[in-house]
């Protein structure tokens, strides 16, 4: 009989849930990271409906060799409830995307985008500190994402969402990290600024378009964008085009999954640098 080594009936389970899940690069990169440390482990890809996202995590919250969740769009915020406790940047943030066990078999949650972002951008020794950021995206990691270059100490944040109430609140909520920043809500600017980051799904998967109108971007300007599939998306081609430096999805990705491991094998014991 034939047998495969990655898989028996011991392999510890985690899932990532979201709708569409096609895009994501989590189960390839965080089932690598939890083998590299020696466990025998595997993330799956879970594809859920909005609507039946609390009856299926009931379920999938129930069975007994699954260790963690992780949640993608557009499930962050709706997973808060489901938390039995939540992390300090979890509750500044209003959103997880990550959950596990603790030792009382309590579920405990916190959120990582925003720490995986900052940790793309010292990769490439580049700081927030001082700078002027255009952020596109609100949502569940454009708020991570605000709220954790916003305790970078950068000069402004211009925000944009589709839903303008949401930016509003993002706004709000980076002026409650730091006063001193210019937090506003505008429409997409790539003049005047040092940082251009996309946390929409403007672009994703088959998506062509762009997040801005713009067909040009500055050269100084430094573009990232937090979509995974496609690698280069429309934003970054038109970067790179412009002779922009590029930072990639996949590269905030990988900023977090060490922090995410960690969580897990920590039994939710968050430890964000």
């Amino acid at each position: 009989m034939d047998e495969v080594k990655y898989v028996s009936g011991e392999t510890r389970l985690y899932a990532i849930v979201g709708h569409p899940i096609q895009q994501v690069r989590s189960p390839e990169m965080v089932t690598a990271e939890l083998v590299k440390r020696g466990h025998n482990a595997v993330l799956i890809p879970i594809d859920v409906l909005p609507a039946d996202f609390e009856r299926t995590l009931a379920g999938l919250m129930r069975v007994q060799n699954l260790d963690g969740l992780i949640f993608t769009i557009p499930f962050k915020r709706s997973a808060l409830s489901l938390a039995h406790e939540l992390g300090a940047q979890a509750r500044q943030v209003g959103a997880i995307n990550a959950m596990t066990q603790d030792r009382r078999g309590k579920w405990v949650g916190d959120i990582f985008d925003g720490i995986g972002c900052v940790e793309a951008f010292r990769r490439h020794n580049l700081e927030f500190k001082g700078r002027r950021v255009m952020l596109i995206g609100a949502g569940g990691a454009g708020r991570a994402i605000g709220v954790a270059i916003a305790h970078q100490g950068p000069s402004s944040i211009r925000i944009y969402d589709i839903d303008e109430q949401r930016a509003v609140d993002l706004a709000r909520t980076i002026a409650s990290v730091d006063p001193k920043i210019s937090a506003v809500v505008g429409t997409p600017d790539v003049g005047n600024v040092d940082f251009l980051l996309n946390a929409s799904p403007v672009g994703m998967l088959s998506d062509p378009r762009a997040p801005i109108e713009a067909r040009q971007i500055p050269s100084e300007v430094v573009v990232f964008d937090a979509i995974v599939k496609p690698e280069i998306t429309k934003l970054l081609a038109i970067a790179q085009q412009s002779g922009c430096r590029t930072i990639l999805g996949r590269e905030m990705m990988r900023g977090q999954i060490a922090k995410i491991v960690d969580y897990f094998e920590r039994g939710g014991k968050t430890s964000f640098i």
